[in-house]
């Protein structure tokens, strides 16, 4: 498989399916992943600290899919045992036939807790 926008499928039906062995086999072995908790952690520490959450996971609903030379820009709405649902972008970085990289964007709920045309109120100072 070398279509960027299939593998990066392939990878989040891995989750849905809870097979480790199609996830492994798809992130290469010089992996990098980064989100606003993770700074560009490896391989092994991804599927120790990441994998599990697989069991959390019912589906993904793919909102984008789009391929930009070796990058592949995904939205997704994830949906969760427990009922609740998010909204998350990623950046995965595909070589070969495998993922390299992976940037996470997340911080949606759903459905959004403010509402249509509102804003949440923050209680931060400067905010």
């Amino acid at each position: 498989m070398t279509d960027p926008v299939a593998i990066a499928r392939a990878s989040y039906e891995a989750y849905v399916r809870k097979d480790r062995q199609a996830l492994e086999a798809l992130i290469s072995d010089d992996f990098r992943f980064m989100s606003p908790l993770d700074n560009r952690i490896d391989r092994a520490t991804y599927f120790e600290r990441c994998w599990p959450n697989s069991e959390k996971f019912t589906s993904f609903d793919f909102v984008r899919l789009v391929p930009q030379g070796s990058d592949v820009i995904v939205t997704y709405e994830a949906r969760m045992k427990d009922g609740q649902s998010f909204r998350n972008t990623e950046i995965l970085t595909i070589r070969g036939s495998q993922i390299v990289n992976v940037e996470v964007y997340f911080g949606w709920s759903l459905p959004h807790p403010a509402p249509s045309g509102r804003f949440v109120n923050s209680t931060k100072e400067g905010s």
